[in-house]
Formats: C-alpha cells, structure tokens, sequence
C-alpha cells in the first residue's frame, strides 16, 4: 500500500515536471523562430550595405516597402546610413561603421541562437528520459 502511494506520488511529480518541460521547449521554439527571423533580417540588412558600397551617388534603387512592392529612389548619399541604436533611437553611422554593428549584432546573434538550441536539445532530451520513465512505471503498474 505504502508503495503503491509512492508510486502514484512520483507519477504525479513526473507528470508535472514533463509538463513544465514541455511549455519550457515551447518557449524555446518560439524564440529560436524569433531569432531565425531576426538573422535572416540582419543577413538582407548585410547583404543590402554591400550592395549600397558598390553604388555611386544618384544610383537609382528599388526599395522595398512591403507587400512585394517596390518604390524607385536615387542614393543621395552612399556613405551614410542610419542606424537603430536601442529604445526607438537611430544614429548615422558611415557605411563601415553601419556594416560593422550588422556584423557584430549577427555574431551575437548566432551565439544567443546557439545557446537556445542547446537549451531545447537538454529539455528535449530530459523530456524523452522522463517519457521512458513513465511508460515503464505505468507498465509496471498494471
């Protein structure tokens, strides 16, 4: 009797740390998929600073603005562009300067993103240690 208490004790414990485990991976998820799209974001940012580095003054550009929509502008300055710097606030920076905070904020980014995908990874893996346990404790208990 005292055994079958404690049996139904560390299934309900079980249980719960497995649900706890499971919203912690979807949180993981989440922001693995908000990291991805972020780096995908600096990537064009990075790519579009190269593009602007090659152009002269007056080139004519396609800017995109949404929607698959494209609006015809002229480069007044290639040398400069702005930048958010944090907290709604943007500065211009030279076109080196620009492409060197795209740079470093993607490496940071890669570490950040690294780090959660080892984080879902442990979660990932306690949570199948912990499914195999309560299989074989539900097998034993029938």
């Amino acid at each position: 009797m005292a055994n079958r208490i404690k049996d139904e004790e560390e299934l309900r414990k079980l249980s719960g740390e497995m649900r706890y485990l499971e919203q912690t991976a979807e949180t993981l998820q989440q922001r693995i998929s908000m990291m991805n799209a972020a780096m995908t974001d600096l990537t064009y940012a990075n790519m579009t600073l190269e593009g602007i580095e090659k152009e002269k003054e007056n080139a004519e550009l396609l800017v995109p603005i949404g929607g698959s929509s494209y609006v015809k502008v002229k480069l007044a300055n290639p040398d400069k562009v702005i930048v958010r710097i944090g907290a709604g606030v943007s500065t211009e920076k030279t076109l080196p300067e620009a492409k060197a905070i795209v740079k470093e904020r993607l490496g940071e980014l890669e570490k950040t993103l690294q780090s959660a995908q080892q984080q879902f990874a442990q979660v990932a893996q306690r949570i199948n240690a912990d499914r195999s346990r309560l299989e074989s404790m539900l097998a034993a208990a029938r």
